[in-house]
């Protein structure tokens, strides 16, 4: 299924955090995998998992923007699991 598709399929999609032009959040029927954050970029979109940190996939998201996005998550690693925790009652 392209990117595309698969983003509209999901319609609850928990924004935790918008910083740098891009949003951080959760997709809702994915509380049964380990913790882990999606962040939309505009141009594509990637994964990473929490604790530890470690980029899960990426569509159409460049090279130094990945590692300025691993600099966030690793920055907000602590809120983004309270978040994920609260949300999934985890």
């Amino acid at each position: 299924m392209c990117w595309r598709n698969w983003k509209r399929k999901r319609r609850n999609v928990p924004t935790v955090l918008r910083l740098l032009g891009w949003r951080f959040h959760f997709y809702s029927d994915e509380g049964n995998e380990f913790p882990h954050i999606h962040v939309d970029t505009g141009d594509g979109e990637c994964k990473f998992w929490l604790s530890p940190i470690r980029l899960a996939r990426s569509e159409r998201v460049k090279p130094h923007d990945l590692r300025r996005i691993e600099a966030v998550v690793a920055e907000h690693e602590a809120f983004f699991l309270e978040k994920w925790h609260e949300f999934f009652r985890c």
